[in-house]
């Protein structure tokens, strides 16, 4: 029992007090974890790594910069281009997909609606690209995908031209009346 010379110096109910504080504090640490609270930090809760959808300053993260790559590819697909970018691929890609001996005497000069149109630089070479047009379309095939070229056309060099100025006289039969 304390005597009343004990309670005069207060110190047996001193270290009481602090001992019932101590206890206090944990019961209300421990009740603000459960609560999902840092104790000792004023309204900051605990983030959970493991919780779903969450994640920690070096995980990626929806807010995070993505890359050239990602956004171009989504923007790509969402736009329904992606013919169209493999088709300039591809044609970016003539010399490794041809040989360099065609591509030097050929080039893709359009594509559109299916039909590519090569350009060659001889007559020679446009009937040899004739002769190829099933061995270029398997070609095409594999790198596009079976039905994106759906036509090749070859064009040979273009014939010179007699036409001086803008316009031109009706009724001429063209560089043929020019030697009588």
């Amino acid at each position: 029992m304390t005597t009343s010379s004990d309670r005069e110096s207060g110190a047996p109910d001193e270290e009481r007090v602090d001992e019932l504080a101590v206890l206090a504090l944990g019961r209300i640490r421990a009740a603000a974890r459960e609560r999902g609270f840092k104790p000792g930090r004023v309204g900051k809760r605990i983030r959970r790594l493991n919780a779903p959808g969450k994640r920690a300053g070096a995980h990626p993260d929806d807010r995070d910069p993505q890359s050239v790559t990602s956004v171009l590819g989504r923007m790509v697909a969402e736009r329904g281009w992606e013919t169209s970018v493999n088709v300039g691929a591809v044609l970016g890609r003539w010399p490794q997909i041809v040989g360099p001996q065609v591509a030097d005497h050929c080039v893709p000069a359009e594509f559109e609606s299916g039909v590519l149109t090569l350009a060659a630089d001889s007559s020679a070479w446009a009937t040899q690209l004739k002769l190829m047009e099933q061995k270029l379309r398997e070609r095409l095939d594999a790198e596009l995908g079976v039905g994106v070229v759906t036509e090749i056309r070859v064009q040979g060099p273009a014939a010179p031209t007699w036409r001086k100025g803008k316009y031109r006289a009706r009724g001429f039969r063209g560089p043929r009346d020019t030697y009588g």
